[in-house]
C-alpha cells in the first residue's frame, strides 16, 4: 500500500474483527498467530517454547514499556528518523497501552529469554500492528509500521528492557510501597506517642528485663519502619539512571548521537521523576546492581515489618495463658473447631509475607551476580521478584494498618499486673546493695514465691520505705525517648 498521508490517522477502537488464525512473519519463517490479537510471530513463538509455570510478566513491566516507546518515537521524530505520521500513530498506541488497553495482549510467560527480548518485541509487534491499523494497513502485514524498523528504532532489548525495570520498580515503590510503608509508620508512631508514659516489662531473650515504657518499645517500630524507607529511598538515583541508547552491548550501535540523553529527557517529562541518562552504558545493561541493591533494601523493609508482627502477635498472646498486653482487633473466627478462638491472622499474613520478600531477595541477589560479559541474563526474574515484593509488601503493610494497628488497645491490668511482678526490678538495687545480694533477692523471690519487695527486706538488708524509694518503675524507663 502506499504510505500514508499526516492526515491518515485514523479514531479506530481497539480491537480485531476477525475469528481463527492469521499469518505472521519473521526471521524464522512464518507461524499461525490468533486472528484477535495484536501479538505478532515472536510472541507467538514465546508462547510455543516458554509456557513454564503460571507466571506472567508482569504488566506494569510493559506498561513501563509502552512509555519508553511512546519516548522513543518522540525523540526520534523530532530528530527527523522517523515520519511524524508514523510517531503520531505509536504515541496514540502506546498511551492505550499505558493506560492498560491492551493488557490481554500482553500474555508471555516470566521465564523466557533472560534479556526480555520476547517481551520487548511483544510490545513491538503490539504497537506496531495497532499503529498500522489506525493508519489503514492491514494486521500483520507489517505496514505501514514496522515492529523492529519502527518501533525498535534506535533500540535494543539490551538496553530498553532494564530501562523499563527501572520505571515500572520506581512507579511500584512511589505507587504502592512507600506510601502504605509510610502511612503504617505513621499510626505506629502516634500509637507511640500516646503510650509513652505508660510503663512496662522489658523482655530480652524472651525472659523478663528492666522496664520499659509502652510507647518506647513502639517507638522503637517506628523508628525501624522510616530507617528501612530511608533506605529504600536512597536506591532511587540509581534508578533514575537508564540505560536506554546502549543499544545492543553498550556502545550505543544503531542509535544516533544523543539519543540517550533524549529519550532520557522525555521519559523524565513524561513520568515527572528525574530520570537521566546513565554514565556508563556497559554497566547499566551487564548488571543490574540498581536493582539488586532495591531489591535488598525493600528486604530490609520486610526484615522490620516482620518484628513489628511479631512483637505485636506473641504481645497480644492469649488472652488468659500467654503475655496478653495487647488487645488486638477481633476480624474473624479463628478456629473451625474451637469456638470463641480469636487469632492474630493480620500479623501472621504480614510474617508470611515478609518471609516472602526475604526468599525473592535471595532470587534477586544470585540472579544479580548472573552479569556474563556485556549482559545480565536474568531479568525476567529479577523485575518479576521486585514488583511481587513491592505489590504483596505494600497491600500486607496497608491491611496491617487498617485492620490490626490502628485499633489496637492496651490491657493496662495485665500489663500492671506483670510489671508489678516482675523480678528485674531488683536491677535498680543493685547500687545500693551490690550485684551478688540483689541476685540472691531475686533467685529467693522466685524459689520462695515472694515479692520482690519481701525478699529484698528479707534477704537484701533493706527497709520498706528504701525499697518504694528505689523500686519505681516510673524512674526506671528514663525520659522520653531517649532513654537517658
Amino acid at each position: 500500500m502506499t504510505e500514508a498521508s499526516p492526515h491518515a490517522l485514523r479514531n479506530l477502537p481497539i480491537g480485531i474483527a476477525a475469528t481463527g488464525t492469521r499469518t505472521e512473519h519473521d526471521s524464522m519463517g512464518s507461524i499461525e498467530v490468533p486472528a484477535d490479537r495484536y501479538w505478532g510471530a515472536q510472541t507467538q513463538r514465546s508462547l510455543k517454547h516458554f509456557a513454564i509455570g503460571a507466571d506472567r510478566m508482569p504488566l506494569a513491566v510493559y506498561r513501563a514499556y509502552a512509555i519508553v516507546k511512546k519516548a522513543a518515537a518522540m525523540v526520534n521524530a523530532e530528530a527527523g528518523h522517523l515520519p511524524a505520521w508514523k510517531a503520531a500513530a505509536i504515541i496514540r498506541a502506546a498511551d492505550e497501552a499505558i493506560n492498560g488497553e491492551f493488557d490481554d495482549h500482553f500474555p508471555l510467560f516470566v521465564y523466557q529469554t533472560g534479556s526480555g527480548t520476547q517481551s520487548n518485541m511483544n510490545i513491538n509487534e503490539v504497537l506496531a500492528n495497532r499503529a498500522s491499523q489506525l493508519l489503514g494497513g492491514a494486521i500483520g502485514s507489517k505496514a505501514p509500521v514496522h515492529p523492529n524498523d519502527d518501533l525498535n528504532l534506535a533500540q535494543s532489548s539490551n538496553d530498553t528492557f532494564p530501562t523499563a525495570m527501572h520505571i515500572a520498580t520506581i512507579d511500584a515503590l512511589d505507587g504502592q510501597l512507600l506510601p502504605n510503608a509510610t502511612a503504617l509508620a505513621a499510626v505506629i508512631d502516634a500509637k507511640a506517642q500516646a503510650w509513652l508514659d505508660i510503663p512496662k516489662t522489658g523482655r530480652t531473650h524472651l525472659q523478663d528485663a528492666v522496664p520499659l515504657t509502652v510507647g518506647q518499645e513502639w517507638s522503637g517500630y517506628a523508628h525501624q519502619l522510616r530507617t528501612a524507607l530511608a533506605r529504600i529511598d536512597a536506591c532511587k538515583p540509581e534508578l533514575y539512571q537508564l540505560a536506554a541508547g546502549g543499544t545492543a552491548v553498550g556502545t550505543g550501535i544503531t542509535a544516533w548521537p544523543g539519543f540517550s540523553a533524549a529519550i532520557a529527557g522525555q521519559i523524565a517529562s513524561l513520568t515527572g521523576e528525574p530520570y537521566v541518562t546513565a554514565p556508563n552504558k556497559f554497566a547499566a545493561q551487564a548488571s543490574l546492581d540498581g536493582l539488586v541493591a532495591t531489591m535488598a533494601a525493600i528486604r530490609g523493609l520486610a526484615v522490620a515489618c516482620l518484628k513489628v508482627a511479631n512483637d505485636m502477635r506473641w504481645l497480644a498472646s492469649g488472652p488468659r495463658c500467654g503475655i496478653g498486653e495487647l488487645i488486638l482487633p477481633e476480624n474473624e473466627p479463628g478456629s473451625s473447631i474451637m469456638p470463641g478462638k480469636v487469632n492474630p491472622t493480620q500479623c501472621e499474613a504480614m510474617v508470611m509475607v515478609c518471609i516472602q520478600v526475604i526468599g525473592d531477595d535471595n532470587a534477586v541477589a544470585f540472579a544479580g551476580s548472573q552479569g556474563n560479559f556485556e549482559l545480565n541474563a536474568m531479568r525476567p526474574l529479577i523485575i518479576n521478584n521486585i514488583l511481587r515484593a513491592c505489590r504483596n509488601l505494600a497491600d500486607a503493610c496497608a491491611t496491617l494498618n487498617r485492620f490490626s494497628v490502628a485499633g489496637t488497645t492496651l490491657n493496662r491490668a495485665r500489663i500492671d499486673d506483670q510489671l508489678g511482678r516482675s523480678l528485674m526490678l531488683v536491677t535498680a538495687l543493685t547500687p545500693e546493695i551490690g550485684y551478688d545480694r540483689a541476685a540472691a533477692v531475686a533467685h529467693h523471690a522466685e524459689a520462695e514465691n515472694l515479692t520482690l519487695r519481701e525478699a529484698a527486706i528479707a534477704y537484701g538488708g533493706i527497709d520498706g520505705a528504701t525499697f518504694d524509694r528505689i523500686v519505681d518503675p516510673a524512674r526506671l524507663v528514663g525520659t522520653g525517648l531517649s532513654g537517658a
